[in-house]
């Protein structure tokens, strides 16, 4: 063993590999651990697939997932640095906490409706459309619709299609209720017509309940219903957060090779389905093989336009409680500079 550290060759070789093993070791102590909110929605295949193709291992950080019943329910803990990420609808909601001091930080698109990808379709009692009783949005008036929220993405997409058939938002009757019991409420009668997001939309037609009255990319054209929030904490620590970012706008890209015609049927459709099936509520594969699915920027960018749109939407309806610029609560330079770490993305052949 002297004589082979001896040699002038073959030492600065183990030198190198001890240095390399040092590295290795400080690098793996120095990984940073980000807490991460999911929800179990089909969006968050995004997180798992950085996770799963090791794009959050290249970027040194270990994610830490904690599951939420819903999206509002992480906004306390994103305040508190007790969650780095997390992600939601832009509601008139996220607006007045913003105003109460709750600083957060929308980063990035986590789902959006750009043509051929309207994933909260608007559809309408089967028996209703069979008589044709409503076969169009002009014949919504007095009718009772639902929706998730109020004073959320879905309340801004029913005023623009009722305004496109010369309707306003108190024409008809609104009802609010979480997914599941909008489907049953449908089903039942007490409900007329609802905007239900995907996957659940495609399934209610599937089984004869419903048809599709309109996708909402016809009434929206590429709506942000969905973005990705940083913690003001965690926005704050500006390397590690933009590591973050590179996996996700990673991931992303992954994600949009797989969309075909609004549909995942492109390049590893198939692993993307099973990851969806393994990783989200529903578990039925053929589900997510029919529904419209979401459109995600493969940049990562925001649709800063359209939150303005509906900004001014929830103030016009006295949902917002004073006055805020939101573009203030816009951070688009982490996938920007992530965007430019990557170059353009170009969609598979």
């Amino acid at each position: 063993m002297y004589g082979i550290l001896k040699s002038g060759r073959i030492r600065p070789a183990i030198a190198a590999l001890a240095l390399a093993a040092v590295a290795q070791i400080g690098s793996a102590a120095a990984a940073d651990k980000v807490k991460i909110g999911i929800v179990g929605s089909a969006t968050d295949v995004i997180h798992i697939l950085a996770d799963k193709n090791g794009f959050f291992r290249e970027q040194n950080i270990t994610p830490e997932f904690i599951n939420f019943i819903s999206a509002t329910t992480m906004i306390a803990p994103l305040a508190s640095g007790d969650l780095d990420v997390g992600g939601g609808g832009p509601s008139a909601g996220m607006y007045n906490a913003a105003m109460r001091g709750i600083k957060l930080k929308i980063v990035a698109d986590k789902g959006s409706m750009a043509p051929g990808n309207g994933f909260m379709p608007l559809i309408v009692r089967k028996d209703l459309y069979t008589s044709g009783k409503v076969r169009g949005l002009g014949d919504l008036k007095g009718l009772k619709v639902g929706d998730t929220s109020k004073a959320g993405s879905g309340d801004v997409t029913l005023d623009k299609a009722l305004r496109s058939v010369n309707l306003t938002f108190d024409d008809v009757d609104k009802l609010y209720m979480g997914i599941p019991q909008l489907a049953t409420a449908l089903e039942n009668g007490a409900l007329d017509a609802t905007f239900m997001l995907e996957p659940m939309g495609t399934t209610l037609v599937a089984k004869g309940s419903a048809v599709m009255l309109a996708t909402g990319d016809k009434l929206y054209p590429n709506q942000q219903l969905a973005v990705i929030l940083y913690g003001e904490a965690f926005a704050q620590k500006r390397d590690v957060a933009q590591r973050f970012m590179n996996a996700w706008v990673k991931a992303a890209r992954i994600y949009n090779d797989a969309l075909k015609d609004g549909r995942i049927a492109g390049k590893g459709a198939d692993e993307m389905l099973q990851l969806l099936v393994e990783n989200t509520n529903v578990k039925d594969k053929e589900v997510y093989r029919r529904m419209i699915a979401p459109a995600i920027n493969p940049d990562g960018a925001v649709n800063v336009a359209g939150l303005k749109q509906d900004y001014l939407f929830y103030k016009g309806q006295g949902w917002i409680e004073g006055d805020i610029d939101p573009d203030s609560l816009v951070d688009n330079s982490f996938a920007n500079h992530a965007r430019e770490i990557l170059g353009p993305y170009k969609k598979p052949e």
